[in-house]
């Protein structure tokens, strides 16, 4: 699997799943996602958790894990893909869910893991009743692709009857069903539910649904500032604009450590090399407000990197980080990281390349011809998340990912780490962490439930 051109796919291509009436499924990236799947089922289903991937992408992936079959999957495999179907079934929109359940039932897919997950968001999802009462006929339709309908219709009758714990319902249907008592204590109610047309109620409920956000939020919210300073780009650039700036060292040091340690503490470790070149000329000190924003952004990466990698190369370019002067060469710069023989060589720079323009793309351009295989990233140091870049690359042919505020790592890290062979076993940790903590919240919403 091309891991970073399949995350640069989750993140940026968001078109929506459309089930035209009578028609075919419109999904216009189905051969990426069902190739990527077939090369690494469980790989494929943590990407759809990465920071930053489209909301319809997300989607794409829940079709994906619970259309195909998992014939050839072990059981680890199989307890990730239910994990990760759980935790999107919560995370995304319900009406994107539900379009992924009626494209299950378009697709005629009727393995036993899609009939556990189609039957958990129709009658445990914590706003079941207000779905059912919204968006009833959608639901039915799921709830029988799911059973079948000649047993959708066994069951409800049943249950209509006053069953709800008869052996024929145990069987085929509350098997599938896993949530605590005071959940599936519903369950008889919202397979009525979906049998009774209630006007009024799908009305008075489509309205307060309109907009409904997740259950369970798949990414934390980042600081968003009105205005950009210098110092509101995360604690670790603040603290080092301060000590810039002459600020009172000893405490400043204290903090800055604290707060290293803090966000290193996210990321798993990398137990492979990284050469960083560091763009340390007089470009990257900045001037005004804008002073030492730049290289103090580049210098909070430097310190994350240096505590998540197993070793860590630095070589800066121009001066230093705390004496930044000269002009940029960053093609020298690269040549001297390969040197140390890395995993991945990491270009951090603001882009202006002026000791000798187009060096760079040219030393790059050389180095397959030359026989080096070891990745190279640019990574881009900005002030904003819009600066205009289009002066600014000085290899075009690089991968190359901006970053302004210390909350980006968590998407940049992953980007470059998945470069390289030594980067996978470490994605795949992090992913596993991310998953880890999304099923706990997930816990925490059945809980709640169950008080």
């Amino acid at each position: 699997m091309d891991t970073p051109t399949l995350l640069t796919h989750l993140e940026t291509h968001d078109t929506a799943l459309t089930l035209p009436r009578g028609g075919a499924l419109r999904w216009d990236d189905a051969d990426l996602h069902r190739h990527a799947h077939a090369n690494d089922a469980e790989g494929y289903a943590l990407l759809g958790l990465a920071p930053a991937a489209r909301t319809w992408q997300r989607a794409r992936v829940l079709l994906q894990i619970l259309a195909a079959s998992q014939a050839r999957l072990d059981a680890r495999e199989r307890a990730t893909a239910a994990r990760v179907a759980r935790v999107l079934s919560l995370g995304l929109p319900p009406a994107h869910v539900i379009t992924v359940l009626l494209a299950l039932r378009r697709l005629r897919a009727n393995h036993k893991h899609t009939t556990r997950a189609a039957l958990r968001f129709v009658l445990e999802h914590p706003d079941a009743d207000a779905l059912i009462a919204a968006r009833r006929p959608a639901l039915l339709d799921c709830f029988e692709h799911a059973l079948g309908t000649a047993t959708a219709r066994g069951c409800a009758r049943r249950i209509a009857a006053g069953e709800t714990a008869s052996d024929y319902l145990r069987r085929r249907l509350l098997r599938f069903l896993t949530e605590p008592a005071a959940v599936s204590a519903a369950v008889p109610a919202r397979v009525r539910a979906l049998y009774t047309t209630d006007h009024q109620a799908r009305h008075t409920a489509t309205a307060a649904l309109a907009g409904h956000d997740p259950v369970l939020p798949l990414d934390a919210a980042r600081e968003r500032p009105a205005t950009i300073t210098a110092t509101n780009r995360g604690d670790i650039a603040a603290t080092l604009v301060h000590l810039y700036r002459g600020g009172p060292a000893e405490e400043l040091y204290v903090a800055l450590g604290r707060c290293v340690g803090a966000a290193a503490a996210a990321f798993p470790r990398f137990d492979g090399t990284v050469a960083l070149v560091l763009d340390a000329s007089a470009s990257m000190r900045g001037y005004g407000d804008r002073e030492w924003a730049l290289l103090s952004q580049a210098a909070a990466l430097r310190m994350v990197l240096s505590q998540v990698c197993a070793r860590l190369e630095v070589v800066e370019v121009g001066g230093d980080e705390r004496a930044p002067r000269g002009a940029t060469d960053l093609a020298t710069g690269v040549l001297d990281a390969l040197g140390a023989d890395p995993d991945l060589v990491a270009v951090v720079s603001d882009g202006y390349e002026n000791l000798f323009p187009g060096d760079l793309a040219r030393v790059v351009a050389s180095l397959p011809r030359a026989g080096v295989a070891t990745p190279v990233v640019f990574c881009h140091a900005l002030f904003t998340g819009s600066d205009d870049l289009r002066p600014r690359r000085p290899a075009p042919s690089l991968p190359q990912r901006g970053f302004w505020h210390q909350d980006d790592f968590a998407e940049l890290l992953p980007w470059m780490f998945g470069h390289c062979r030594a980067g996978a076993p470490w994605l795949r940790a992090a992913l596993h962490a991310r998953l880890d903590a999304l099923d706990r919240q997930a816990d925490g919403l059945t809980t709640g439930l169950a008080a």
